[in-house]
């Protein structure tokens, strides 16, 4: 791919040309021009990995660790390295542009989407997404940073308008996508689905003109969200270059008579053609040919990377008594007790754009049984689904593949005779038929059998469940077991334009085989309203099952077991269907019974260890019975690999929290006014968000922001600060005073002194990862500019102020500064300055 004389193409193209440069030409492209040497440019999803141009059937992809576990690593070297491998990753898919990192501020726990960003500290979210944007930008694939700005809830995302003040705006929501502007200049924006102060943020002229492009001289190009574009001639005025997806709804015909008209001028559809011939030439360096084969790339070195990355995220809670590390080489007496739902099941994403194929995906106990010379003992102890497991992989085909074949007809079944024009065998029974296509379909609507046998492992009733968008009948042994076509209920799934699930029991005998047939039919036979629909084309079906147990049993079980065992492990949190794109959680509690089964099992064992996986905080009303405590977020491809490594002390963990964990949900400063209410979110809070609120109301937390163990200890002396007029440098003493290696994260913490207005009580102003061996002392210099360190906004002047006074630093291991767990130092600044920009 060449690049182009952007100035001599753009003076021959039409004004119908240049119209057509600005929308997508499907789900995942751009229009290109080849007369011109104008390519289409392939786009892909996104925040943890590069999934390509298919939700369904897709080529398999690495999974990066989720945004929370990539921010909790605090590692900008590890995240710069990441995102080159997330580049190559790009260049093997073919796309040119990848939509992500995401910086978006979490507000609450609740957050459907808060696992996709880096931290509620804007900071922390901003200099590690500048990381990742560096790495993937120096394989020259466009790094699109998102959602901009306040896309912090999912509750009616596209319509709500988020009441902020500017002070607010500017130091939390804007400073993590200012500071990536500073420090790596990604190639792209995408626009959230929301209004900001009344204006929907892709027609937003103070956010994209004044703020983005004009005080931040931003060069770039503006991409609209999915089907986040409403209006023509508002987003071409203020700065949106690119509707998405395609083909357009508000752009060419529309767009010509508003040139044609004066509503848009010459001059501003110049512009917005401008930006994306610039895209273009930015990806020139890629190398990647347009509309090329998407490949994969799983290398050794990728799985190490993965590894590493899940393992230096992995954050230690609580560690009483050295519970941990485990010991691996066990005698045949001792007893190792693997127990909860998220053991078997490799929980290795979030929901909606985060999803991806993986290459491969290490489960839990896979990874904790390859560092054991005896087999674990298992239980499930409860279950932890919202929707029923998926089925696909309990179901064989009749050539005994694993999974299900899926059998597409133009014709519904009642039609005799009728023939299958597609046939594919598919492990996963998650179906997102959005990109689906096969050129023998007459139209949009169509039918698909879906097909797969079952074996039962044991006597018992078995419960089988059905999401769709479109229709879908499920059968086993060709007896109507859940019916989902003739009443239909809005549900949340697939991004909430599918149903709840539907559900039938059948009673089954081990050993039995049984056939398993679902009917589908496609969207256009859907009957829920489809007025708030993200989707189109093909619709969506959920399959899935599983056994009936007693839950009050499954439990006291799980308990007996672990009274006898040496070494018991709870693999426990949510997973996909509780954290995801279009809805938010309604509670902060675990599901169904594994508070309780946490509860009865640390009774019985009270050196029980817990595996927690969540992408954002939830409820632990048992923390006090458990002696060690790991959080392992959604670690990509090598979750449970990176889960085992530290568990058995193969890795020393070094992560810290990039979020604070709170009590209860009603002390989370957004709790009166997380949703939106006829239309409005107040954010309420302003600028006291996360751990700036419980320390300004000295309310106790669960786990604090930057809280991490470890499994040495560490030590810091001798801060030394000085300034010039630009720039405050930091110089301190790190020891490792343990007998292990490890890494200690050097906080940096800010405090005015006297401010002319209320200020959070500190704020984290920079940081440094340092590894240390058993012993090793180092020195630590940090950086960080004058301006930045000192300045908030003044809504009188709008702009920043850096007060005349004297300042406080504070350097430590958390944000709960401990008698002896950091040094402390003050400088003082000139006279008050204020100042834009970057």
């Amino acid at each position: 791919m060449a690049s182009i004389n952007v100035e001599e193409v753009l003076k021959k193209l039409t004004n119908p040309e240049k119209i057509s440069l600005l929308a997508g030409t499907d789900f995942w492209h751009t229009q290109g021009l080849p007369k011109y040497g104008i390519p289409s440019l392939r786009l892909s999803d996104g925040p943890n990995g590069v999934r390509g141009t298919k939700f369904f059937n897709g080529t398999t992809a690495a999974c990066f660790p989720c945004g929370t576990a990539l921010g909790a690593t605090w590692d900008m070297d590890l995240l710069r390295e990441a995102g080159v491998v997330m580049g190559k990753e790009s260049i093997a898919k073919g796309a040119h542009v990848i939509l992500g990192p995401t910086i978006n501020m979490q507000r609450s726990p609740l957050g459907g989407r808060g696992f996709e960003s880096l931290s509620e500290d804007p900071v922390l979210a901003g200099l590690g997404a500048a990381a990742l944007v560096n790495g993937i930008q120096e394989s020259g694939v466009a790094a699109t940073i998102k959602h901009f700005v306040c896309n912090d809830q999912e509750h009616e995302r596209n319509t709500y308008d988020a009441r902020i003040t500017e002070r607010a705006l500017r130091e939390l929501y804007l400073l993590p996508f200012q500071l990536v502007v500073r420090d790596s200049q990604p190639k792209a924006f995408m626009t959230a689905y929301n209004r900001v102060n009344g204006t929907h943020c892709s027609e937003n002229p103070k956010v994209l003109k004044e703020t983005l492009r004009g005080e931040w001289g931003w060069k770039g190009t503006v991409m609209s969200d999915w089907f986040g574009t409403y209006s023509t001639t508002e987003a071409a005025l203020a700065g949106l270059d690119l509707e998405m997806p395609g083909p357009t709804k508000w752009r060419g015909e529309i767009l010509m008579q508003a040139v044609g008209t004066g509503k848009v001028p010459q001059h501003i559809l110049d512009e917005r053609a401008r930006a994306m011939l610039e895209l273009v030439n930015s990806c020139a360096a890629s190398g990647i040919p347009e509309n090329a084969e998407e490949k994969t790339r799983n290398t050794p070195e990728t799985a190490a990377l993965l590894r590493k990355i899940g393992g230096d995220s992995i954050v230690l809670m609580k560690n009483e008594g050295d519970v941990l590390p485990l010991k691996k080489d066990k005698k045949a007496s001792c007893r190792t007790l693997i127990i909860g739902p998220n053991a078997k099941v490799a929980t290795y994403h979030g929901g909606g754009s985060a999803s991806l194929a993986a290459y491969y995906a290490i489960t839990p106990f896979d990874g904790i049984s390859s560092k054991l010379t005896e087999s674990p003992d298992y239980t499930v102890g409860c279950y932890a689904h919202k929707e029923l497991p998926l089925l696909g992989v309990q179901l064989k085909t009749v050539d005994g593949k694993n999974g299900v074949t899926f059998k597409a007809y133009n014709e519904s079944p009642s039609v005799k005779g009728r023939t299958a024009v597609d046939e594919i065998t598919l492990e996963k029974t998650d179906f997102l038929l959005v990109d689906y296509k096969c050129s023998k379909l007459k139209g949009a609507l169509f039918y698909a059998d879906i097909e797969g046998n079952f074996t039962a492992e044991e006597d018992g009733d078995f419960e089988f469940g059905l999401c769709v968008y479109g229709t879908a009948k499920l059968f086993v042994d060709d007896k109507l077991v859940v019916d989902n076509e003739s009443k239909q209920v809005q549900g949340t799934s697939f991004f909430g334009c599918g149903t709840v699930e539907e559900k039938g029991i059948t009673s089954m005998k081990k050993g039995q085989t049984y056939h398993i047939k679902v009917e589908f039919t496609s969207a256009p036979a859907c009957k829920l309203p489809q007025g708030n629909n993200v989707l189109f084309g093909g619709g969506a079906v959920r399959i899935g099952g599983t056994r009936i147990v007693d839950a009050d049993e499954e439990v006291k079980h799980a308990a007996a077991l672990a009274k006898d065992a040496d070494q018991v492990i709870v693999c426990a949190g949510l997973n996909s269907d509780w954290e995801g794109e279009g809805t938010d959680r309604t509670s902060m509690s675990l599901p169904g019974h594994m508070d309780a089964l946490i509860t009865a099992v640390a009774e019985a064992n009270p050196r029980t260890v817990v595996c927690m996986q969540s992408g954002t905080p939830v409820g632990m009303p048992w923390v006090s019975k458990v002696k060690g405590l790991i959080h392992a977020w959604y670690g990509g491809n090598e979750t449970g690999n990176a889960i085992a490594d530290v568990l058995f002390g193969d890795t020393n963990p070094s992560a810290k929290l990039p979020l604070t964990f709170p009590i209860r949900l009603e002390d989370n400063p957004a709790y009166l006014n997380y949703r939106s209410e006829r239309g409005r979110t107040l954010y309420g809070e302003d600028v006291y968000m996360g751990y700036r609120h419980y320390e300004a109301i000295s309310l106790p937390v669960l786990f604090p922001f930057g809280h991490g163990l470890s499994y040495t200890t560490f030590e810091f002396s001798n801060l030394f600060i000085t300034k010039d007029e630009t720039t405050l440098s930091l110089t301190l003493s790190l020891k490792n005073t343990g007998a292990l290696p490890g890494a200690q994260v050097a906080q940096v913490y800010i405090t005015q002194k006297n401010p002319t207005i209320r200020r959070p009580k500190k704020e984290l102003k920079g940081f440094q990862k340092v590894s240390l061996k058993a012993g090793e002392a180092k020195d630590v210099k940090i950086d960080i500019a004058l301006k930045y360190a000192t300045a908030f906004w003044d809504e009188v002047r709008n702009a920043w102020v850096c007060e005349q006074d004297q300042y406080e630093v504070l350097v430590a291991g958390s944000s709960a500064i401990e008698d002896g767990a950091a040094v402390k130092g003050v400088f003082q600044t000139g006279e008050t300055t204020w100042w834009n920009g970057l």
